[in-house]
C-alpha cells in the first residue's frame, strides 16, 4: 500500500485511492465515525494533485488548502455532501495514524484536529465565494443549479443553447473575474515537485557559528555602525557622497578605496552592499539621508537570523549582482529572470555529494533563458555569443556573491564524471541505453560543454548552511526534501513506511541507525509494525526495508519463514530473490504464498483485476480456486474477507445466475412451458 505516486502513475494512484477510501469506510462504521465516499476520494485526489502528492502527510497548510481551495475550486456537489467534507477530512486524518500510514512529517494528530477545526469555522464562507471556483466548476455547478446534469454530449449542447438564448442566467462578473484569473495564474500552483532525495546536516550549534563566521554577514553589521544614528547625507542621485564610498569601502574591506573613480555609483561592491543592507532591512533612505532602521537592533544581534534574512535578500538583488546594461545588447538577459531562476539553480545543487560543474550550470540557466526571451531566430551567432557570456558571467558573479555569504563553497577542479555521463548517446543509463531524446541538453549545448568537463574549471557547491537555507525554501513551498534523522520520534510503522517509499539504501540505512540509537537499539518494535501493518504490500516493503538496511538483515527475514504473521510475506521474498525454490514449500506454506498473492493483486488492482487474473489462469474452477485460498489459513482476516465480498461473493452470484438461466423447451416457440404451438413440417 503506498500513499505516494508520480503524477503518470494514475491507474495505480486510483488502486490505492479505492482501497483507502473501502478501509477506511470500514473502520469509520466500527468506530462510530461519520464519512462520506466521495470526499474522502476528494481528499486523496487533492493530496495526490499538489506539490508534493504525499496521500499521508498533512498539516495546517494541506487542511486549509483542501477546505478552503480545492473544494470551493473544483468540486461540484449538492449541499449536504459539500457540508460533511471536515468530518470527512478528520476521519480520514484518524485513519491514516490508527492504520499506521501517517507520514509523521506533517503535523501531529492534536494539530490536525484543531487545523481542521479552525479550518471548518471559514469554509461556509469559502463554499460560498464564487470568485474561489475555476471556469469548469462555474458552468458545471450553474447547470446544477438549473436542474442539469452535464453527463452527455447531447446535455451540454442543450445547456450551452438555453446559455446563449438567455434562458438561463449566468453572473457575468464573477465570470469575468475567473476568466481573468484563470489567464494570469492566480490561482494555486498545484504541479507536481520533483521530490528531494534526503540531505544532512551539521548539530544547530554549528550552522549557528558558521552564520556568525560570514563575511557578508560581518560587513552588514559594520555598514549598519558606520551609517550612525544621524545618518548620512546622499547626493540629488541618491549615492554615497565618494568620500564616504571610500570611506566605507576601507572598513568594509571591498578593496576599492583607492579606485579612480567619479562617482560612488562605480564601486559595485560597496552598492551590492548597500543594496544588500536596505533589502535585509537594516538600512533606509530617509529625507536624502542614509539612516538605521531601529527595528533591526535585535537582528544585529543574532548573526544566525542575520544570515537567514540576508540569503533571502539575494533573490531580490539581481541588478546589483548582474552586469549593467551597455550598447546594444540592452541590460543582463539573467538580471530580467533573476528571481525565477536562481531558485532553480540553488535546486539543481541541493543534495548532490560532490561540486558541480559551474560549466553545467551556465549551460542550463542560458537555455533558461531563452525561454524567457523571443531571440530572433536570424540574430547571428556573435550576438547570441554575446548575450550567452554574459549570462555565463552573471551567474559566476552570483556564485561569488553565494560564497561571501557562506552559502555556497567555490573550488577548482576537473568535474566528476556524474556530471558529463548523460551526454553522450549510447551510454547505459539507468532504464537502458541513453538515445538522443533521453539527452538533457540540445547537441549544440553539449558540443560546448564536454570539452569545458573534461579540463579543470570552476566548481560549486552548497554549504550546510546554504543546504539549509535552500531545503527550508523548499518546505515553504509544498515540497518533500527529507532531513536525516527528522524521523527520530516516528513510531516504527510511520518509520518505516517513509523509508520504504522515500529513501535510498544508504539513507534508509542511515535513518534507521540513527533511530534505532534513539529507541535503544530494539528491532523487535520494528517487527510488530510490520506485523500489525493492515496493507500487505505495505507490510512486504516494510520488511524489505529492513532487510535490505539492517546488519545480517536478509538473514533475519530468513529466520521469520514460520513467524504467523509475516510468514507469507517472507515466503514471497525469498522466492524472489531466490533463496527458495517452489519445491521448497510444504503444501501449507503453498496456500499460503497463493493467498498472498491474491491479496497483493486485490491491493494494487482492485477486485475486477483479481477476477480477470483468475479467469485467464484459472477458468470456470475460479469460484473454488478462491475458496480454497479463503481456508488457507492466512493470517490477514480483513484482507480475506474483502477477497470473499468483492470477488469470491460476485463470482458464485455470476455463475449463479448463468446457471439458472431459463432456455425454451423442445418444440416451443421460446415459451417456457413448453406448451406453444407445434411446427408443421
Amino acid at each position: 500500500m503506498r500513499t505516494y505516486f508520480d503524477p503518470e502513475e494514475a491507474e495505480e494512484f486510483e488502486s490505492a485511492k479505492d482501497l483507502l477510501v473501502r478501509r477506511c469506510l470500514a473502520w469509520a462504521d466500527e468506530h462510530g465515525m461519520r464519512a462520506d465516499e466521495a470526499m474522502l476520494a476528494a481528499a486523496l485526489d487533492a493530496r495526490h494533485r499538489s506539490r508534493d502528492g504525499r496521500l499521508a502527510c498533512w498539516d495546517a497548510r494541506q487542511v486549509r488548502r483542501f477546505l478552503l481551495e480545492w473544494i470551493p475550486r473544483h468540486l461540484v456537489a449538492e449541499p449536504d455532501l459539500l457540508a460533511a467534507a471536515p468530518e470527512s477530512l478528520l476521519t480520514l486524518l484518524r485513519y491514516l495514524a490508527a492504520s499506521g500510514l501517517r507520514d509523521p512529517r506533517g503535523a501531529s494528530p492534536a494539530e490536525l484536529e484543531t487545523a481542521v477545526a479552525e479550518a471548518a469555522a471559514e469554509y461556509p464562507a469559502a463554499l460560498a465565494d464564487p470568485t474561489r471556483q475555476d471556469i469548469g466548476k462555474f458552468w458545471a455547478q450553474t447547470a446544477l443549479d438549473n436542474g442539469i446534469v452535464l453527463d452527455s454530449e447531447r446535455a451540454v449542447a442543450r445547456f450551452q443553447r438555453d446559455v446563449n438564448a438567455g434562458r438561463i442566467q449566468v453572473d457575468a462578473d464573477v465570470f469575468d473575474k475567473l476568466l481573468e484569473a484563470e489567464f494570469t495564474g492566480a490561482g494555486p500552483d498545484d504541479e507536481r515537485a520533483f521530490p528531494q532525495n534526503p540531505v544532512a546536516l551539521p548539530p544547530p550549534a554549528e550552522l549557528a557559528a558558521e552564520a556568525a563566521q560570514s563575511e557578508v554577514v560581518r560587513q552588514l553589521t559594520a555598514l549598519t555602525g558606520w551609517v550612525g544614528t544621524g545618518g548620512l547625507p546622499l547626493t540629488k542621485t541618491g549615492n554615497l557622497r565618494l568620500a564616504d564610498a571610500r570611506e566605507l569601502a576601507a572598513l568594509l574591506g571591498t578593496g576599492e578605496q583607492d579606485l579612480r573613480v567619479r562617482s560612488s555609483a562605480e564601486l559595485p561592491r560597496v552598492n551590492l552592499l548597500l543594496a544588500w543592507a536596505k533589502k535585509t532591512g537594516l538600512v533606509r533612505v530617509r529625507k536624502g539621508h542614509l539612516v538605521p532602521v531601529a527595528k533591526a537592533a535585535p537582528l544585529l544581534r543574532d548573526p544566525e537570523a542575520l544570515w537567514r534574512r540576508a540569503f533571502e535578500a539575494v533573490f531580490e538583488l539581481g541588478p546589483a549582482i548582474c552586469t549593467p546594461a551597455f550598447g546594444w545588447a540592452g541590460s543582463s538577459m539573467l538580471v530580467t529572470a533573476f528571481d525565477l531562476l536562481l531558485p532553480d539553480v540553488l535546486n539543481a545543487m541541493y543534495g548532490m555529494p560532490i561540486p558541480m560543474p559551474v560549466a553545467r550550470l551556465q549551460e542550463t540557466v542560458w537555455l533558461a533563458c531563452q525561454e524567457y526571451f523571443l531571440l530572433d531566430s536570424e540574430e547571428d551567432d556573435f550576438r547570441q555569443d554575446i548575450w550567452r557570456r554574459g549570462v555565463e558571467r552573471d551567474l559566476f558573479a552570483l556564485f561569488d556573491v553565494l560564497s561571501s555569504l557562506g552559502a555556497v563553497e567555490l573550488s577548482h577542479g576537473v568535474p566528476d564524471e556524474l556530471y558529463s555521463s548523460d551526454l553522450r548517446p549510447g551510454l547505459l543509463g539507468e532504464f537502458g541505453e541513453l538515445t538522443e531524446d533521453d539527452l538533457p541538453l540540445p547537441p549544440e549545448a553539449r558540443a560546448r560543454l564536454l570539452p569545458r568537463l573534461a579540463k579543470p574549471g570552476p566548481l560549486v557547491r552548497l554549504t550546510p548552511l546554504g543546504t539549509r537555507a535552500v531545503r527550508e525554501r523548499l518546505l515553504n513551498d509544498g515540497r518533500d526534501a527529507p532531513l536525516l534523522g527528522e524521523l527520530a520520534d516516528a513510531t516504527a510503522a510511520e518509520l518505516l513506511g517513509v523509508l520504504a517509499q522515500h529513501y535510498t539504501q544508504e539513507t534508509a540505512a542511515a535513518e534507521l541507525e540513527g533511530w534505532l540509537a534513539t529507541h535503544g537499539g530494539d528491532v523487535e518494535p520494528l517487527l510488530d509494525a510490520v506485523r500489525a501493518c493492515p496493507f500487505r504490500t505495505r507490510a512486504s516493503a516494510m520488511l524489505s526495508t529492513l532487510a535490505e538496511t539492517l546488519p545480517g538483515g536478509r538473514s533475519m527475514r530468513a529466520g521469520l519463514r514460520r513467524d504467523p504473521m509475516l510468514g507469507p510475506v517472507v515466503l514471497t521474498a525469498l522466492l524472489e530473490t531466490g533463496e527458495l525454490r517452489p519445491e521448497d514449500l510444504s503444501p501449507d506454506e503453498y496456500s499460503l504464498l497463493l493467498a498472498e498473492g491474491l491479496i497483493n493483486l486485490l491491493e494494487l488492482g482492485g477486485p475486477e483485476a483479481v477476477m480477470e487474473q483468475l479467469r485467464e489462469s484459472v477458468g470456470r474452477d475460479a469460484p473454488e480456486f478462491v475458496a480454497e485460498v479463503l481456508d488457507s489459513g492466512h493470517p490477514a482476516r480483513a484482507a480475506l474477507e474483502e477477497l470473499r465480498e468483492l470477488v469470491y461473493e460476485p463470482m458464485l452470484a455470476r455463475r449463479s445466475r448463468l446457471r439458472l438461466m431459463p432456455s425454451p423447451a423442445p418444440g416451443s416457440r421460446g415459451r417456457p412451458s413448453g406448451h406453444g404451438r407445434k411446427r408443421r413440417h
